[in-house]
């Protein structure tokens, strides 16, 4: 069944059911993770920092490239890597080109526990394709 086409910037009552499904689709989506995340014994934002810094280039961030993809201050993120690191998840190391840089690397505890977490949002994640990949085809 095909969806009537309206002009540019203009939305259709389907449009706006099928923006509200993603959303409440996106958002059961951050319950799950954050649920998960607390089971393991982490905050959501202890294991966002962890996938972040897995995630990362050589597998090391500095506290200011933490800051800005978790969207928080500097300060909140140096916090949060001294919590990782009391944890014995994360450990630090001075830049390689400026020592006074510290870069955050996951410890085998940090990588054990981003492991497991990370297969279980996987799996969510395949579960979720089909609906996903559905939605958002009712948007073209």
């Amino acid at each position: 069944m095909s969806t009537p086409r309206t002009p540019s910037g203009q939305l259709t009552d389907h449009d706006y059911q099928t923006l509200a499904a993603i959303r409440y689709a996106l958002r059961r989506f951050g319950y799950f993770s954050e649920d998960a995340a607390r089971s393991a014994g982490l905050t959501p934002q202890q294991h966002q920092a962890l996938l972040a810094i897995r995630a990362a280039e050589k597998s090391a961030l500095s506290v200011g490239e933490l800051a800005e993809f978790l969207m928080v201050k500097p300060h909140s993120a140096s916090e949060l890597a001294d919590r990782l690191a009391a944890l014995g998840l994360v450990g630090r190391q001075p830049g390689m080109t400026d020592r006074r840089v510290m870069k955050l690397q996951l410890t085998p505890a940090g990588e054990a526990a981003l492991l497991s977490l990370s297969v279980t949002h996987r799996d969510e994640l395949r579960r979720l394709r089909p609906l996903l990949s559905e939605l958002l085809a009712k948007l073209d």
